[in-house]
């Protein structure tokens, strides 16, 4: 008979290094973003169910390489600062989210308390919200939709499905980090709204 015990330890301790992490997302808004982006996938399948079956030729130019790798450079120069605040607000090592602070409970708790004062906060976070569900979507489709050649053909970083979906995921991130940020200067602290 064999002992499970050395399984049951690395179990231990892989749930361990997740849990702080896990126990910081909000369940509402982590589940209406997978929701989003599975509406994403369906729309993109059906769009790719729909394709053309000739095919389009590249255009010179259109892929951007160029231009995303100057949006690259800002994003890691955006991160690093960011990371740098993050650090001297929380302290080092604090384990609070950054890139997922938007699916965070903290979050959640704010768009709570902005909702039930019906002030200028909610209005004002409303549009932001709806740039970040729209951006849930389009990854979402860009999956499925992106596997007909004609779809990535034109597009930034095309002609290829991988080169594409990088470019358009990094303006993705950019501009749901943009958008969270935004709502972190618009909703009030959920400590203060009691």
């Amino acid at each position: 008979m064999t002992s499970n015990a050395p399984i049951v330890s690395r179990a231990a301790n892989a749930s361990s290094v997740t849990s702080p992490v896990t126990r910081q997302i909000s369940p509402l808004l982590a589940v209406s973003a997978a929701g989003v982006t599975a509406v994403g996938v369906a729309t993109g399948f059906i769009r790719y169910l729909d394709r053309s079956p000739i095919r389009e030729s590249s255009a010179p130019g259109t892929s951007a390489w160029g231009q995303q790798l100057a949006v690259a450079g800002v994003a890691c120069a955006l991160y690093g600062v960011a990371r740098w605040r993050h650090g001297r607000r929380f302290g080092r090592g604090s384990g609070r989210l950054l890139l997922l602070a938007p699916l965070g409970r903290n979050a959640a708790a704010r768009l709570s308390a902005a909702a039930r004062q019906a002030s200028w906060r909610i209005a004002a976070a409303l549009p932001l919200l709806a740039v970040i569900g729209y951006c849930c979507w389009r990854v979402g489709e860009q999956v499925t939709a992106g596997l007909d050649p004609n779809f990535t053909a034109n597009a930034w970083g095309g002609p290829t499905y991988l080169g594409a979906m990088a470019c358009h995921y990094l303006d993705i991130a950019l501009i749901v980090g943009a958008s969270g940020w935004l709502l972190d200067k618009t909703l009030p602290r959920a400590d203060r709204a009691r």
